[in-house]
């Protein structure tokens, strides 16, 4: 353990922000970011567009619809058994991995709602339903429900993506669209067979997981992944140790650099489910508060949150009015004004047509809601009642209205 660097919660910070190619916008086509970022979530449609805007340079939406729809990238249950976007080969090689975890997801799920379905018999006709043509889980679900009527009909739909490598289709995800999800099979759409995993496959995922998001610890992995027993694999590759703020081991691939502590971070506006703030057991390296991460629902590209400095500070949201900046705590001038600045450049992208719509800072008090997945800010601009309480480290968690 001597011989393992410690490193701080800034320096994991940085190490992060520069994996994640939020350091500087960087000159890489589309699909490369893909394949490094190991797929970005994507139950918000359109999120995944501003999550390549706010990392790419010349980044333009027909670039990603164009992915879509050549079937070079696809939307699909994955990580976590949930929809993400991702480069097509890298698919085809993971999904796989992840048969057990749908399984168990199966089970957790919809137990109690599928008496007398046979599961093996639901995915074979489930999959030559879906092979003549794409259907919705409404659609799926009437075809389904006739074969085992003691089941409840839109579970046996949702029962099929677990039982099932599919992929949403297009034009789902496409730009400027607004479809409902359609389902078909994977090997359909990708004229490829989703066979049973390969050895290597997992220690790939792990190695593409730690150039994208580490140093982290084994737990980052398996909260990233939603698979279990990583140590074994860990164990068996080639990786470099330090030591985190707390002691705990961190790992990483042996030729990477970390940036100095004090590289600046420029505000970065990052969509709905970006991994970022979701990919690790310990999230103090992006998060230094105690604010449950929000998912909301919609198809994306309207609201999200707001690094300062590296760290989640904010959030945002376009409306036909304006972009309105909702920070957590007092921002210097310079901060406001370099908000302001790549503010105008979202407006730019998201709104070509009208980008000139104002920008608005407002200051809330943030308050829990009921779902632990979720929040609700309270608009509050007098002192009263808005006192906040500090963390250990001095830190506002609901700070002061100015």
């Amino acid at each position: 353990m001597a011989d393992q660097p410690r490193l701080s919660l800034r320096a994991l910070n940085r190490a992060t922000l520069d994996r994640q190619l939020l350091l500087r916008r960087h000159e890489m086509p589309a699909q490369q970011a893909i394949r490094h970022l190991g797929g970005l979530q994507a139950q918000a449609p359109l999120a995944p567009y501003v999550g390549l805007w706010t990392r790419l340079g010349g980044f333009t939406t027909d670039e990603l619809s164009a992915l879509l729809s050549e079937r070079t990238v696809v939307r699909a249950p994955i990580m976590r058994a949930t929809v993400h976007l991702a480069d097509t080969a890298d698919f085809v090689a993971f999904r796989p991995l992840f048969g057990p975890l749908m399984a168990a997801g199966l089970r957790a799920n919809y137990a109690r709602t599928l008496t007398g379905a046979d599961l093996n018999a639901l995915a074979a006709q489930a999959a030559g339903l879906l092979v003549q043509r794409p259907l919705t889980r409404a659609q799926l679900a009437r075809e389904l429900a006739a074969a085992w009527p003691a089941a409840e009909p839109m579970s046996l739909a949702y029962a099929v993506t677990y039982l099932v490598p599919v992929v949403q289709v297009p034009p789902r995800g496409i730009w400027g669209k607004n479809a409902q999800a359609t389902w078909t099979t994977a090997e359909s759409w990708l004229a490829e067979p989703i066979g049973p995993a390969k050895p290597e496959a997992v220690d790939a995922l792990v190695l593409r997981y730690l150039a994208a998001f580490g140093p982290a610890t084994v737990a980052d992995i398996q909260t990233w992944s939603g698979l279990t027993r990583l140590r074994e694999v860990t164990d068996r590759l080639e990786l470099r140790a330090y030591r985190g703020p707390d002691g705990a081991e961190l790992l990483d691939l042996p030729d990477k650099e970390l940036p100095p502590e004090d590289v600046p971070a420029p505000p970065r506006f990052l969509p709905e489910y970006d991994n970022l703030l979701l990919s690790h057991a310990d999230r103090r390296r992006v998060i230094a508060h105690e604010h449950p991460v929000p998912l909301w629902p919609g198809n994306g590209a309207t609201q999200g949150t707001l690094l300062i400095d590296g760290v989640w500070d904010a959030t945002w949201k376009i409306t036909v009015d304006a972009l309105t900046i909702t920070p957590f705590r007092r921002l210097t001038a310079a901060e406001e004004s370099a908000i302001t600045d790549e503010s105008a450049k979202l407006l730019a992208f998201t709104c070509p047509a009208d980008p000139t719509r104002p920008i608005r800072f407002v200051p809330a008090e943030l308050t829990r809601a009921a779902s632990p997945s979720s929040y609700h800010l309270r608009w509050d601009n007098s002192a009263a009642g808005s006192e906040g309480r500090r963390n250990s480290a001095g830190r506002w968690l609901f700070p002061r209205s100015p």
